[in-house]
């Protein structure tokens, strides 16, 4: 019996109720509220093939953006299944003979890098915040805060 793998389709932009339709016709899908993101079953050797014959199968019924596996993997990971535009793809196996190694393994640099300089501008933007609010109050007081804020349900913004 082949396993199955749990994936999330992500939208370019929200289907309609039509296209929604005619997608489940070809593949068991399940939307989020406003049908930007999809969950699927699909079927393959490893997650890597269940991806790719689910993109396959669906290419041409929806915009599909990117296809994730739901869940990460035993290290953490969760795959990536991309299609890039012939350009774009063009440029990405240059770039990656360039630095000696697979567009894959390219892409996978890339996107550590950028995840990763994206968490330091985030911690350095939260250090700011907390100085600029420790000038207006002790460090009791706003831990307290914090605590208070954190133990309270979210509110959405207000109109």
């Amino acid at each position: 019996m082949m396993p199955h793998h749990a994936l999330e389709i992500t939208l370019t932009r929200p289907l309609t109720a039509a296209e929604l339709r005619r997608a489940a016709q070809a593949w068991p899908l399940a939307a989020n509220y406003d049908a930007t993101h999809l969950m699927a079953l699909a079927g393959g050797k490893n997650p890597e093939r269940a991806a790719h014959r689910l993109r396959r199968r669906l290419t041409n019924r929806l915009p599909i953006d990117v296809i994730t596996t739901h869940y990460p993997d035993a290290d953490g990971h969760v795959l990536l299944n991309i299609a890039f535009p012939p350009a774009t793809y063009t440029a990405l196996k240059r770039d990656a003979r360039r630095a000696g190694v697979i567009p894959q393994r390219f892409l996978h640099e890339a996107l550590h890098r950028a995840l990763a300089e994206h968490a330091d501008r985030e911690t350095d933007r939260l250090d700011r915040a907390v100085r600029q609010l420790l000038t207006g109050t002790t460090p009791a007081h706003l831990l307290s805060a914090v605590g208070h804020a954190l133990t309270r349900p979210l509110e959405g913004p207000t109109p």
